[in-house]
């Protein structure tokens, strides 16, 4: 029977997945970092690149995107649950909706990058055709928020105390 070359490689286990559940906060919350970092400094370079090519307004649908980010992983799932806090005026229900509204805001500002990529640079047609480059960014940053957004709420563990 052949042997291959690789059965005998040993790679050391990374120390950043022995402790189980633990690491895992750690882990997602780089990845969430780095995903809504890498999201805006697309943007940012396609507004260093071409200037005129991104309008102020442009921007607006990474703020909501980053708004809803905030909105997302501010509520705990204990709260959804109506484990920690029953009373005041909103309770679980309160939570849900405004975890519901930074959803809504996630897959709207989602939906805008989305629009203003095909309505500004994707049908443009003439001498004047806008680099279709700073539409993919914009898209791309929206779309790495959102994700961000989702691992960072998804990938941690809540403490039990």
């Amino acid at each position: 029977m052949p042997m291959d070359c690789m059965d005998n490689v040993n790679l050391g286990n990374c120390l950043w997945f022995e402790g189980g559940s633990e690491k895992r906060n750690v882990v997602s919350g780089m990845i969430a970092g780095l995903l809504f970092a890498i999201g805006w400094w697309l943007i940012i370079d396609g507004m260093a690149v071409n200037p005129s090519q991104v309008p102020g307004t442009y921007h607006i649908c990474g703020l909501i995107g980053t708004f809803s980010l905030f909105m997302i992983n501010v509520v705990s799932n204990s709260q959804i649950r109506g484990e920690a806090y029953s009373g005041g005026w909103f309770g679980p229900r309160g939570a849900r909706s405004w975890l519901f509204m930074g959803f809504v805001l996630g897959f709207a500002a989602l939906f805008a990058a989305c629009w203003i990529f095909f309505a500004d640079f994707v049908s443009a047609k003439g001498p004047n055709k806008p680099n279709m480059t700073v539409g993919l960014e914009l898209f791309f940053q929206n779309a790495f928020i959102f994700a961000a957004s989702l691992i960072y709420k998804l990938g941690r563990v809540e403490d039990q105390w």
